[in-house]
């Protein structure tokens, strides 16, 4: 059974997985009812995006260190968001890894399925708009595929034989955005005044690539491709598509285009990062908006801590000026209570001390 290993869709069947795909019927029809949000969600009439370059860009390939680290801060502390260019992962390795990315989505519902069958590991598995399928309300115009990056040689035979070229593409691939997520959490602890090796444990062992697929939507301004949310992570990398417009992140009680760069990472900063930092840097809140025209894809590389790291500001970060904001707990409790959780104000509450 494809994905039965899956932890979050357990009793989902092979041939449940291949018919919920959006990719696999939504051609000619119209929105199904169980994909039109309440009012209070739905995106409703979208404005034409237009190049605003709001979001931060930081040249990583300048040679002023404390320049480059005052930017991201800043970013990071307004937006919870930036871009980087002159990164150093190779402009043809993206290409790649985005064209490999949109031919596994582009092949059959059924093939798809069949390359995440054979994981009884829950390491690799496809899904259709949530991780809560089976008991969500209303469902979320999207496909995701999803896999583990580390230890390489132990998750690389999990992830999908087809195409051809996917597990050597992507190999290369997160190997070198590995290296890019080392580099921007290292700025931010000079940054933030953390000792560099802070990062080097368990906090970033356990990364995955997310890989997801938006078809053309009958109506984008009834549903969302994902809903508005923080990434459960320390930072998530994300690679877009040079011309499709589609993320927004909200600020100042609005939602602002996240302008397609080509051959740029966009960064954004997850909640765990900002228990880290212990509320310095801000989780941002995000969504993905659809449009009627063009399919649309992006990869997530989520720099994640592995289920027993406990997840607690860091000391040097706390003293008697600087109370602790958050508890310290496993990240698998943390990651456990997101997956249950669509309410940030109780998922906040969870992590919270209780002076804070």
């Amino acid at each position: 059974m494809t994905c039965s290993g899956s932890k979050f869709s357990s009793h989902i069947t092979f041939l449940q997985v291949m018919e919920q795909l959006v990719a696999s019927w939504y051609n000619g029809r119209s929105l199904p009812e169980t994909y039109v949000l309440p009012l209070e969600i739905r995106p409703g009439k979208l404005n034409v995006p237009v190049s605003t370059n709001i979001i931060p860009v930081v040249d990583l390939g300048g040679h002023d260190e404390t320049a480059i680290i005052q930017q991201i801060l800043e970013a990071s502390q307004e937006f919870g968001f930036f871009q980087v260019i002159n990164h150093g992962v190779p402009s043809n390795l993206m290409d790649e890894a985005m064209n490999v990315c949109k031919e596994f989505h582009a092949m059959s519902a059924k093939d798809k399925a069949i390359q995440c069958s054979n994981d009884l590991n829950k390491n690799c598995f496809l899904y259709t708009s949530s991780q809560r399928y089976a008991t969500e309300k209303y469902h979320f115009w999207r496909d995701s595929l999803t896999h583990f990056c580390h230890p390489l040689e132990k998750q690389i035979q999990f992830w999908p034989e087809k195409p051809t070229r996917y597990r050597n593409v992507v190999s290369k691939y997160t190997t070198e955005v590995s290296k890019l997520g080392s580099t921007i959490l290292e700025l931010i602890s000079k940054g933030l005044g953390v000792s560099p090796e802070h990062f080097s444990n368990g906090l970033t062992e356990n990364p995955k690539m997310i890989v997801n697929h938006y078809p053309p939507c009958p109506d984008p301004t009834l549903t969302l491709g994902v809903p508005k949310h923080r990434d459960p992570v320390l930072i998530n990398i994300l690679l877009q598509e040079d011309d499709l417009y589609g993320l927004q992140v909200f600020k100042d009680e609005e939602w602002i285009d996240v302008e397609p760069i080509p051959h740029a990472f966009v960064v954004n900063i997850g909640y765990v990062l900002q228990i880290i930092s212990n509320g310095k840097l801000k989780g941002a809140e995000h969504r993905v908006v659809t449009n009627s025209n063009s399919a649309r894809t992006s990869a997530s590389f989520f720099v994640n801590p592995s289920d027993e790291t406990l997840i607690e500001p860091a000391k040097v970060l706390v003293n008697t000026s600087s109370p602790a904001l958050y508890r310290s707990l496993p990240y698998k409790d943390f990651h456990s209570k997101f997956l249950v959780t669509s309410d940030w104000k109780e998922l906040e509450k969870f992590v919270r001390t209780t002076s804070a």
